[in-house]
């Protein structure tokens, strides 16, 4: 098995007169882990996920990547849909891009659809679904390519916390039928604790990492898994270590 699926290296992102934004950061990822980048404001989680994506470059340092074009999947905070594309049509559109039969990048995704529970919504234009039936769809346009690294920009940030509970079990349900490595950038500790194995906490601008621990427990996590001893601990435990990194750069 190969060591990682993506990594910084002493990586810094500095954007002209704002000045340094991210760093130094040296973050691994190993395949299959799920790891939950949190931290204030502006402290850079989303472009240290850029960076992860290949979207963009670090101004000094290295980005290392063993999953090749096509092997990794973005899902950001909006879903992003093409409005006069159905959501059948939305889910295709990458497998189109790469060269897949339009007969096939369809049956595809409607299977990848039927996966996140929307079989019945294949037809239907983005203006047709609810938040998140729309989150849904962009996460079935990610899944459909069965990417080895899958980055999730803060996706659940405009919807309501039942739907948002909703969509972190599916997230971890589809996860185990195929295992990709997962970054998860989210502002919520608890849904931090909840969705990763690793949590990476990141200090104020410009943003370093200020501690990372592991969060016991089966994944996905089984009914009440919020009401645990331990899912209570680690909460507090990624707090605290936010706490201070909110106080000054690590």
């Amino acid at each position: 098995m190969e060591p990682f699926v993506a990594e910084l290296a002493q990586v810094e992102v500095e954007y002209g007169a704002s000045g340094l934004a991210l760093g130094p950061v040296d973050l691994a990822l190993s395949p299959g882990e799920i790891t939950a980048l949190v931290g204030p404001s502006g402290c850079g989680k989303s472009t240290a996920l850029r960076l992860l994506a290949g979207l963009e470059s670090p101004t000094r340092g290295e980005v290392r990547r063993t999953a090749r074009r096509g092997e990794s999947a973005v899902v950001f905070q909006a879903p992003t849909l093409a409005p006069w594309l159905s959501a059948r049509d939305n889910v295709a559109l990458p497998l189109e891009l790469s060269g897949v039969a339009r007969r096939e990048a369809r049956t595809r995704a409607e299977a990848a659809l039927a996966r996140v529970g929307l079989a019945g919504a294949a037809g239907a234009r983005p203006a047709q679904l609810s938040g998140g039936m729309a989150m849904r769809v962009s996460l079935a346009r990610a899944l459909v390519t069965e990417p080895r690294l899958l980055l999730l920009d803060e996706p659940f940030a405009a919807l309501d916390e039942i739907t948002r509970r909703a969509l972190a079990d599916d997230v971890l349900r589809l996860w185990a039928e195929t295992r990709p490595a997962i970054v998860f950038v989210t502002h919520s500790v608890e849904e931090a604790v909840y969705m990763a194995s690793r949590v990476v906490v990141f200090s104020r601008g410009p943003g370093r990492i200020a501690g990372e621990m592991s969060v016991a427990g089966p994944t996905p996590r089984p009914e009440g898994f919020r009401t645990t001893a331990g899912f209570r601990a680690s909460v507090e435990a990624v707090s605290t270590v936010l706490a201070k990194g909110m106080e000054a750069p690590a």
